[in-house]
């Protein structure tokens, strides 16, 4: 990637589109420190991310960055709630608090039913709402999604982007590739990469998530 540089604000959600090996990918890991870039800088949640040790690095990441991977990415032998207290109980919570605040966390993407099933007790849709739970658990202040609708159908789909933006408009910023323009239609901005360059950014034109 070369010469990408863009801002991205608490209670702002961006897509990242373009065609496959144009660097949406590598964009989110750089940004989400889970790989380091040769050059430039990247500061997330108030921290210079190339500054950081490793394991400053590995904390700043657990404590302020949430991911969402197509594939969800749940533990298979954890239960709904036990997936979504883990980061919290890494981070030094208590088990009672962690689960708590997981349980609280299930309800509002509206799972709150399923805190006990295990993944392959979950539909596809509903996996990826646990780990959207997840990912802004703990008052997580940055949201990277890769592909987080691809595996769902429409009507499941929708429903995950609207949990999306209610996180967001709560204050979290947001960044999710997608080759789905409906999905990219829900972002304030749309970042389009070619060749690991920006191409052009466009404004939706509500100018909110909806």
């Amino acid at each position: 990637m070369e010469d990408v540089g863009f801002d991205v604000h608490r209670g702002e959600l961006v897509a990242v589109m373009g065609p496959s090996g144009s660097g949406k990918s590598t964009l989110l890991l750089v940004v989400g420190g889970l790989e380091r870039p040769d050059a430039g800088s990247v500061t997330v949640a108030g921290a210079e991310l190339a500054g950081l040790s490793e394991e400053a690095l590995y904390r700043h990441r657990r404590q302020h960055i949430g991911f969402v991977f197509q594939n969800y990415n749940l533990i298979r032998t954890l239960t709904a709630v036990e997936n979504v207290a883990l980061p919290a109980e890494l981070n030094g919570m208590s088990y009672r608090k962690a689960v708590s605040e997981a349980e609280e966390a299930l309800r509002a993407v509206g799972v709150g039913d399923l805190a006990q099933r295990f993944p392959d007790q979950m539909s596809g849709g509903q996996q990826q709402r646990v780990a959207l739970a997840r990912a802004l658990g703990g008052g997580r202040r940055v949201l990277l999604a890769d592909e987080p609708t691809g595996a769902l159908d429409s009507h499941t789909a929708s429903g995950v982007l609207d949990v999306m933006a209610r996180r967001v408009a709560d204050g979290a910023a947001g960044i999710v590739v997608t080759h789905d323009p409906s999905v990219a239609a829900r972002a304030h901005r749309t970042i389009h990469l070619r060749d690991g360059r920006i191409e052009r950014i466009g404004v939706a034109r509500a100018g909110t998530v909806r």
